[in-house]
């Protein structure tokens, strides 16, 4: 039987407009890489037919072809059943214009760790001197990628424990042609670098508390749990982190990690640290700097 709302489906528009409204009547999570219906809508028909995504309008009265149509139909009814990310669904996510190749062996791209890099905001009295750069727990690859074309100089490590976000990983850094800077490593944390020093860690790791995992709404229970769960306070690697990182910095090295809602717990665990928190226009206590200095005083 063909879709009851097909006849009035002609242009993108209209299966834009008719996306608002399932994802709205649905009441869908957001979270992975959009906050809302309609710029969930957007992204999902733009990238579907691989255009631009940054605007929407000029695309508004164009008709796709059958085969399309049937296309955008099919992920519109799959973003609602099955709860997926939208990006899971077409393959791709984007952070500051970059596009990365995306699937359920890895977390969805998106960190405040992004914004910090390209915005420049982090407290380097010479960013053009960051030469060696550590991205922990690197998963797609994304951040290893950003600060690889923030540093134009410097040549990154990337670290992961799972195999398969690390050939996710290579996928990215190929497609962006990035293989004679970024090297990834497959290893718990630290363990693989043979004791190199970095200018720069950087470190999205899994920082969920167990209350978190517990609440989580059903799209982000598609990506890997390993990427998300850090045990009871959600501080399990961030602790490892923070011990193991000052074998591992340059005299003047710094570390950069994100760490969700566990500010509170991580200042109550560790009230001699001075952590400098870094905010964005999407958040604020989420991400904290920490100089080789500040954690070996």
């Amino acid at each position: 039987m063909p879709h009851p709302t097909k006849p009035s489906l002609v242009t993108l528009g209209d299966f834009f407009r008719f996306a608002v409204r399932r994802f709205r009547t649905a009441r869908l999570a957001y979270g992975h890489g959009t906050t809302n219906a309609v710029d969930e809508a957007a992204f999902l028909v733009l990238e579907a037919l691989r255009l631009p995504i940054h605007t929407l309008d000029p695309w508004l009265d164009l008709k796709p072809t059958a085969a399309e149509r049937a296309r955008l139909l099919t992920l519109i009814d799959a973003r609602v059943a099955l709860r997926l990310p939208a990006p899971y669904l077409v393959g791709a996510a984007y952070m500051h214009g970059v596009r990365f190749h995306v699937d359920r062996r890895a977390l969805i791209p998106r960190s405040f760790i992004g914004d910090l890099l390209v915005g420049g905001a982090l407290p380097i009295a010479d960013p053009s001197r960051v030469r060696r750069v550590l991205d922990l727990c690197t998963g797609s690859g994304c951040l290893a990628i950003l600060a690889a074309l923030v540093f134009p100089r410097a040549r990154i490590d990337a670290v992961d424990l799972s195999a398969g976000a690390l050939a996710l990983a290579r996928r990215n850094v190929a497609t962006h042609r990035l293989g004679d800077r970024i090297t990834l490593h497959r290893g718990d944390l630290f363990q693989p670098l043979d004791g190199s020093r970095y200018d720069l860690i950087i470190s999205n790791p899994p920082y969920v508390d167990a209350r978190g995992m517990a609440k989580l709404p059903q799209e982000f229970r598609h990506e890997p749990r390993m990427a998300l769960a850090a045990g009871d306070d959600g501080l399990d690697l961030v602790r490892r982190i923070l011990a193991e990182a000052p074998r591992h910095m340059a005299p003047n090295g710094g570390l950069l990690c994100e760490i969700g809602r566990g500010r509170k717990p991580l200042e109550a665990a560790t009230p001699r640290l001075p952590f400098l928190w870094l905010d964005t226009e999407q958040s604020q206590g989420e991400v904290f700097w920490i100089s080789r200095g500040d954690l070996t005083s």
